[in-house]
């Protein structure tokens, strides 16, 4: 079965049940691209910071790949992991 791509967040309805959600992400999915901006833009304070960090090449490498086959800037993808893991740990401290 293939997923109907959302390509903008209006086409998210609000739902009143987790059922109607359920169904509705049974048979949709966020496009990548929209991913992306929403990764991109998700900065709260309007303000970053730049920083070094040393890694394999070979790991930036495939980190690149993976970033290109979903369509995604490979430093937005990298931020997008750390802020999932960042909230996974907050979660699991709070438990």
């Amino acid at each position: 079965m293939r997923l109907n791509p959302i390509t903008s967040w209006e086409d998210v309805p609000l739902f009143d049940r987790e059922e109607a959600e359920a169904s509705f992400w049974e048979a949709n999915r966020i496009d990548l691209r929209l991913m992306e901006t929403a990764v991109a833009s998700g900065n709260e304070s309007g303000e970053s910071v730049t920083i070094s960090l040393r890694m394999d090449p070979r790991m930036l490498a495939r980190i690149k790949r993976l970033a290109r086959s979903r369509y995604l800037n490979y430093q937005s993808m990298i931020k997008q992991w750390l802020s999932e893991r960042m909230e996974e740990e907050l979660r699991s401290r709070q438990l």
